[in-house]
C-alpha cells in the first residue's frame, strides 16, 4: 500500500540530492495544498515538464570546462544566467527571438564579458551540445511508471521543437508524451501565462488537473502564479525563490515525484 502524501514528503525531507553541483541535504518544502495533495478536490490527468528535469545539462558546463580550462564554470554561469535574462527582457519588451537565437547571444555576451576569444568552432561546439543532450538515468523508468498509471504527459518547455526533438531521440524518450509544446509556438517565455496557457490548450484540461513538473525554482513560482499545481524537482538543491509563492512540493528526483504522485492511488 502507498504511503500518504505527508508520510511521503517528511520522510524524503532526510534524504539526500545529487545535483550538478554535486551532494548536499535536500529540504522539501510543502505548502498547505500539498498537505491535501497536488490538486485538493481534483484527481491530476497529466503532467507537463520542463525540458531540465528530463534531459541532463552537465554536459554542457563539462564541455565549456574542457573547451576553455579554468574558466568554464564562470563561463557557463554567465551563459546561463543571460540566457532566461534575455528571455525574459524579450517577453517584457515584445521583441521575441527564438531559444536558440536566445542562446547564440547570450553565449557571445558571455564570451566578451569574459574577455575570451572562442573562435568559430569552439562556439559551434558549445551551442550544439544543446543538440546532444540526453536523459537523466530516472527519466525514463520515471515516466514508464507515470504512464502505467495511466497519466499523460507532455512537455512544456522554452526549447525550440528542433531542440526538443532532438533530445527525445538521442534519449529514446519516443511515443512516451502525448504533446511536445515549446513556448516557440506562442513567440513567448515562461513565465508569461501565454506559455502556461499551451498546456491548458493542448491538453484540453483544467489547470487543477495538469501538475507542471519544472527544474528552476523561477518556473515553480510563475506555474504556481498561473495556478498549476507544481512539484519541483529540484535537482540542485536550491532554495525557492522569494516571490510570495511556492510549490506545492518538491524531490531531489524523477522518482520523488512518481511517489508523490502515485501515493495514496
Amino acid at each position: 500500500m502507498h504511503s500518504s502524501r505527508r508520510t511521503f514528503l517528511h520522510r524524503v525531507a532526510g534524504t539526500a540530492a545529487t545535483g550538478l553541483l554535486g551532494s548536499a541535504p535536500l529540504a522539501v518544502t510543502a505548502s498547505c495544498a500539498a498537505e491535501r495533495g497536488p490538486a485538493a478536490g481534483r484527481k491530476i490527468k497529466a503532467l507537463a515538464f520542463d525540458a531540465f528535469p528530463i534531459f541532463d545539462p552537465r554536459p554542457i558546463a563539462a564541455l565549456a570546462e574542457e573547451l576553455c580550462p579554468g574558466k568554464g564554470a564562470l563561463l557557463s554561469e554567465a551563459w546561463r544566467t543571460r540566457q532566461f535574462e534575455y528571455t525574459w527582457l524579450r517577453v517584457a519588451a515584445r521583441e521575441y527571438a527564438d531559444f536558440w537565437q536566445v542562446t547564440a547571444d547570450a553565449l557571445a555576451f558571455a564570451e566578451r564579458a569574459l574577455r575570451l576569444d572562442l573562435g568559430e568552432a569552439r562556439r559551434a561546439r558549445l551551442l550544439g551540445a544543446y543538440l546532444e543532450l540526453e536523459a537523466w538515468p530516472d527519466a525514463l523508468p520515471a515516466l514508464a511508471s507515470l504512464r502505467r498509471a495511466g497519466l499523460r504527459l507532455s512537455f512544456l518547455s522554452n526549447f525550440t521543437p528542433r531542440m526538443l526533438g532532438a533530445a527525445i531521440e538521442r534519449s529514446g524518450l519516443g511515443g512516451l508524451f502525448d504533446r511536445v509544446l515549446s513556448t516557440d509556438l506562442a513567440r513567448t517565455y515562461k513565465p508569461d501565462p501565454r506559455a502556461y496557457r499551451m498546456a491548458l490548450d493542448a491538453l484540453g484540461l483544467e489547470r487543477e488537473e495538469i501538475l507542471f513538473v519544472p527544474f528552476a525554482g523561477w518556473d515553480a513560482a510563475g506555474a504556481r502564479w498561473f495556478g498549476y499545481p507544481t512539484f519541483w524537482v529540484n535537482r540542485l538543491s536550491l532554495p525557492a525563490e522569494e516571490l510570495g509563492v511556492s510549490a506545492d512540493a518538491a524531490g531531489a528526483s524523477l522518482n520523488d515525484l512518481v511517489e508523490f504522485v502515485t501515493a495514496g492511488a
